[in-house]
């Protein structure tokens, strides 16, 4: 009980904790990226929104990488920093230019994603991931 209040931070902790977090947020995007993925692949025509005026295929397609690639490098911890960077842009589009005008309730989750992987970009994957394995034989 003496240590819950502690403000001192405990590594092995603090990698641990990194290990779920970036399982889980990336786990719950690729419910997000993988229906993409199908529709990428599939026959029906593609509607997305074009914000950036690259075109809906282009917007599209970088929506697929985004959440489905860039989800699993992060939930295998291989360049976690560099795939949270398209995750980072495509949730700060959703959340500021897509759903802006629907609201809060629309921006929330957008809102969570992006603050998520802001984290991500700056901690990197931790001691559990392939980049700390792949650098550590350095």
């Amino acid at each position: 009980m003496k240590n819950t209040y502690s403000t001192n931070l405990n590594l092995s902790h603090v990698d641990i904790g990194l290990f779920i977090f970036r399982i889980g947020i990336s786990a719950l995007m690729l419910t997000h990226g993988y229906p993409k993925l199908l529709r990428f692949f599939g026959s029906e025509e593609i509607a997305f929104a074009d914000p950036l005026g690259m075109g809906e295929v282009a917007s599209f397609t970088f929506a697929v990488f985004a959440e489905f690639i860039c989800s699993i490098l992060i939930i295998l911890g291989f360049g976690t920093r560099l795939a949270a960077i398209p995750l980072i842009g495509t949730m700060a589009v959703a959340a500021l230019i897509v759903h802006m005008p629907d609201g809060f309730v629309r921006q929330e989750l957008p809102l969570l994603y992006l603050v998520g992987y802001i984290l991500l970009f700056f901690t990197g994957g931790g001691k559990y991931s392939l980049d700390w394995f792949l650098l550590k034989k350095k």
